[in-house]
């Protein structure tokens, strides 16, 4: 937004005054005028008379209603942020996936029930409304949640930030399953507008690429560089407000989450129009509206390599120079940018912003170098997700210096004055050298992005405990034996507000009733639990209200899958993005294991059990698509054989969003958190599944090890090999020949899956896992399966003794309040952004 200068006003930002009068004490005089707003919503920005209006017209109208409500806090918040000059939050992610926001952001202004009761008086039932708002398609899994969790407690601790990402036309792919097999297709949000942003044409930016770089005398001794780009696309902006959880404050304090979408400067070529070419004269529109057209475009292409490094500094560079124009616009002096931004970077996506940076100091602000390097790392921080090498991106030089040329020289320069410092301080080793260095010279030369926010910023994070420290020992190795003190671990956390008060009404109601409202506003208060955990009579209500959502989610898999389930059973879930690392594979080896047990022996009393998958595999990931077919093999043997007796159903829930996992959370029994130990950076899945009473059955990697920790050792199911095991185990070898061989469980399960078991119409279709499995088991799935099966037959026997279950459970819920991202960002703030907080 153009803010003019005075610090008091920033009128685009939005307004220095609330616009509408305060929200009304009494709660008669507020339902009716929340009804008036709707009604005059309804009629002047929708257009439609109530008595034709279609639900999709209703909830636009309450939204509008709604949004109003957040503007005026919104005003405030910016006025205050301007007033007193606070340094400001600037979290830089290529994801944020926010979901539906109409229940959000209304929990959070406190007028869920207003609202409820004014729709009533029209015959409109709020939760149906709450049903046709679509998800917004602007990330993949865990990477978006966080950083919408993040926003949203920024704005509850009254931290002035804002999250810059991209306004994808159609984000990540909606999956359909047909016969087994994953389909993508476009995801169409915006097909219908969206109600929660305000475009801002006004706010755009030139963002080059390509061309070339010139040198022009600047000072005797010294050259300006100046690059002149061959291609320009312009970054326009959109802009969300977020809302935070107002508690014992006066106002809601509300943050602003602002979205680039590409736009060619000339969006139609008149010439070629009127020669005739129609295609040809929209040629350079198409160009350029790529870039913010899909989430993650294939890479396995020249052309999709070239895009997604074109999105990744396409709003790298548009939020640079929108926080500097507000800098300036502030505080005058691009020297003090430090001292009034941070910059967050989450994962490697926008580490190309640290070259930005330095080339809009060096070059369009004429900042000396060695200033304008103390400057950037003193602005930028950087949190790493991942210890997968492949996940860690590099970019060919080749590509880089044909589309960021002047970058490529920036990078190239800082590489030099770091090798040349190590150099002067004594390291001469070349393998040491190498391995510092942020360009790899291995199979072909390129740019470590990795390596460049480490070296760009002044605090490195990890988001789990065990992660932090693996960081620290596998991927940033040398770098962090140079800048001991640089790694930081921040565990992360989720929005327990979304997570509990909206997914579980029935649960947070009975909490509200049993230890009050405190746990509203601190999580940890939910520790009140405690001693109820053996209470006979609360152990039956936690059941009733758990037993609620399960029947909830039995009829929308019966609606959706025409699957029907008891919700008596255990609710095992697995829901996650599909990856060899997170070993669904081991999942649904245990199921086919189980599946053969009762036809083997259905005189045993087996216990009943749902399991359920839901999750997307990348478009190019063929080893995770065929994970997906053979668990729909599996699901469709399985729920058709009368002789298993409905004591096992398997069920796969496609196109997996934050609204599936609203619905699914809260009903799961059993958390699967199985990932190869060590692989794991943190998970959110298993602290909301643990929030809301799941007992997890997992390895000891990511976020499990403190879960473990804060819950109790008897109160979750931990398996398999650790970290260090992990790592020992590879070094002996991936052949998993000897291991199937002493596992006559695993080698039937295995064979019955080579000899077409599941797949009659194909008997070859999973020669390739069953190769990949038996020769070359990197995952370690079947180094894991036999004390994996195991734990599973324990958590079976815990599920009989259902004293000892729901005292589990509600321990679970009571013990896991430290897992708020409101935690998580007061870190954050406190060690590596330098801002105050405010309770909420």
């Amino acid at each position: 937004m153009n803010e003019v200068a005075a610090p008091t006003r920033a009128p685009t930002e939005p307004g220095a005054e609330p616009c509408a009068e305060r929200r009304a004490a009494d709660p008669a005089q507020e339902v009716a005028r929340l009804r008036e707003a709707v009604l005059e919503k309804l009629c002047y920005s929708v257009g439609k008379d109530r008595n034709t209006a279609s639900d999709r017209d209703w909830f636009i109208a309450v939204a509008l209603a709604t949004r109003d409500r957040i503007v005026n806090d919104w005003m405030l918040s910016v006025r205050a942020a301007y007033q007193e000059n606070r340094r400001r939050v600037y979290y830089l992610s290529l994801e944020f996936l926010i979901g539906r926001l109409l229940i959000d952001s209304l929990t959070n202004l406190g007028l869920v029930e207003p609202m409820r009761a004014a729709l009533a008086g029209l015959d409109i039932d709020l939760d149906k409304l709450r049903q046709v708002e679509p998800d917004a398609a602007l990330g993949n899994g865990g990477l978006g949640r966080l950083a919408a969790c993040f926003m949203e407690s920024m704005a509850t601790l009254s931290i002035a930030a804002h999250g810059y990402g991209i306004r994808y036309d159609n984000g990540l792919f909606r999956q359909t399953v047909t016969d087994g097999w994953q389909h993508e297709y476009p995801e169409d949000w915006l097909d219908f507008g969206n109600p929660w942003e305000f475009p801002r044409p006004e706010v755009n930016y030139n963002i080059g690429f390509g061309g070339v770089v010139e040198s022009t005398p600047r000072d005797p001794g010294s050259a300006a560089r100046i690059w002149r780009p061959g291609e320009t696309v312009v970054a326009v902006a959109y802009d969300i407000p977020i809302v935070g959880w107002r508690g014992a404050q006066e106002h809601n304090f509300v943050n602003t989450l602002r979205l680039w979408s590409a736009r060619a400067p000339d969006p139609l070529r008149l010439d070629a129009f009127n020669a005739g070419d129609y295609v040809g004269a929209l040629a350079d529109q198409v160009h350029a509206e790529s870039i913010s057209k899909i989430l993650y475009p294939a890479d396995s292409t020249p052309a999709g390599q070239e895009l997604r490094l074109k999105q990744e500094y396409f709003f790298a560079s548009a939020s640079l120079q929108d926080l500097i124009r507000r800098h300036l616009t502030q505080n005058g002096d691009i020297n003090t940018l430090h001292e009034k931004a941070a910059i967050q970077l989450n994962d490697t996506h926008p580490a190309i912003a640290v070259a930005e940076l330095m080339r809009l100091l060096v070059d369009i602000h004429l900042i000396d170098w060695e200033r304008a390097w103390e400057i950037t790392q003193a602005t930028f921080s950087y949190t790493n997700h991942t210890l997968l090498p492949e996940a860690l991106e590099t970019w060919p030089a080749a590509l880089m210096e044909r589309l960021l040329p002047r970058h490529m020289q920036i990078i190239y320069l800082i590489n030099a004055k770091h090798l040349d410092h190590l150099r002067a301080e004594g390291m001469d080793d070349p393998g040491k050298l190498s391995a510092l260095s942020l360009i790899d010279e291995h199979g072909g030369r390129n740019v470590r992005m990795g390596h460049l926010a480490f070296l760009g910023s002044h605090k490195v994070n990890g988001v789990s405990a065990l992660h932090s420290e693996l960081v620290k020992e596998t991927v940033f190795r040398e770098l962090h034996e140079i800048f001991p003190d640089r790694i930081v671990n921040k565990t992360n956390g989720i929005t327990f507000r979304r997570w509990l008060f909206e997914a579980n009404p029935h649960l947070t109601k009975l909490l509200g009733e049993t230890i009050g409202r405190d746990f509203y506003d601190n999580p940890e208060a939910l520790r009140a639990l405690e001693p109820l955990a053996t209470d006979l009579d609360f152990q039956a209500r936690f059941a009733a209200a758990r037993l609620a959502n399960k029947t909830a989610l039995a009829g929308l898999i019966a609606d959706r899958m025409l699957i029907k389930v008891d919700p008596n059973a255990i609710f095992d879930v697995q829901i996650k993005r599909i990856h060899e690392y997170k070993r669904q594979l081991l999942n649904i080896l245990q199921t086919i294991a189980q599946y053969n047990e009762i036809r083997a022996y259905p005189m045993r009393d087996c216990v009943p059990r749902v399991k359920i998958f839901a999750g997307k595999a990348a478009a190019s990931y063929y080893m995770a698509k065929l994970i997906i077919k053979l668990a729909n093999d599996v699901a469709r043997v399985i729920n058709n054989d009368p002789t298993v007796r409905d004591l096992l159903k398997v069920v796969f829930l496609p196109n997996y969003n934050v609204s599936m996992a609203e619905a699914i959370i809260p009903a799961a029994d059993l958390s699967e958190q199985i990932s190869t130990a060590g692989m794991e950076a943190s998970g959110t899945g298993n602290m909301k599944m643990a929030l809301n009473g799941a007992l997890t059955i997992g390895t000891l990697d990511g976020a499990n090890v403190e879960i473990k920790e804060r819950v109790g050792d008897d109160n979750i199911f931990i398996f398999g090999l650790t970290a260090e095991e992990v790592a020992a185990r590879r070094a002996r070898g991936i052949d998993a020949r000897e291991t199937i061989a002493h596992s006559p469980m695993l080698r039937e399960v295995l064979e019955s899956i080579q000899d077409g078991a599941f797949s009659p119409d194909d008997r070859h279709r999973y020669a390739p896992l069953v190769d990949m499995l038996t020769y070359h088991d990197y995952f370690l799935v079947t180094a894991d399966f036999d004390a994996y099966v195991s734990t599973q037959m324990n958590v079976a026997r815990r599920w009989r003794d259902r004293k000892s279950w729901w005292r589990s459970a509600i321990l679970n819920t009571a013990r896991t309040g430290w897992f708020s991202s409101d935690r998580a960002i007061a870190e954050y703030a406190e060690d590596i952004w330098n801002v105050p907080v405010r309770a909420p």
